[in-house]
């Protein structure tokens, strides 16, 4: 990875707007899709392997806070590029359940139920907002930009660490009900 750069400049900025409003239009619409594709019982397993790499997610996350705050930028970029494609896997991942298998519904009743759907709601909405800011932070620090690296990496990583624990809680609360 860090050998891989890219060039700054604006074409590369629109194109990162772009695929930030493409990515959740197309798994909203993917998802809506009302006949699922008869993709095979494999797929019943897959929001156990989603729920493993958020955690995986997660402490790739982590690390790579960890080593920069001690300046291994290697490490650093290191467990970066392993979370990078740990969301990529999972947004495949999750495309794939979703188009296969009908929504589950959570079943958990009292006060389960609004903390449930409380971390659901903003576990969604953040991960929208999140895949843009991901987007420009990789790509500052793949242009050589570090200070807009920096800057972006202000918002993105909290943010994307709290989709991915979030991720897992919804994971748990809803597991008990996955046919």
């Amino acid at each position: 990875m860090s050998q891989f750069a890219i060039e700054k400049n604006a074409k590369n900025d629109k194109l990162i707007n772009l695929i930030s409003l493409v990515i959740p239009i197309a798994v909203a619409l993917l998802i809506g899709i009302q006949t699922k594709l008869p993709l095979g019982a494999w797929t019943k397993t897959l929001p156990h392997v989603i729920g493993l790499i958020n955690s995986t997610t997660a402490i790739s996350l982590i690390i790579g806070f960890i080593a920069i705050k001690n300046k291994n930028i290697s490490s650093h970029r290191k467990a970066m590029g392993i979370a990078f494609a740990q969301g990529g896997l999972f947004l495949i991942l999750y495309i794939l359940y979703h188009i296969s298998n009908p929504s589950t519904a959570f079943g958990g009743q009292g006060l389960i139920r609004p903390i449930y759907y409380t971390l659901l709601f903003s576990h969604i909405g953040l991960s929208i907002g999140v895949v843009r800011l991901v987007l420009f932070a990789i790509y500052h620090a793949l242009s050589g930009d570090i200070e807009s690296h920096k800057k972006a990496v202000r918002w993105a990583f909290p943010i994307w660490l709290y989709v991915s624990l979030s991720g897992v809680a919804v994971y748990f609360l809803i597991s008990p009900y996955y046919v």
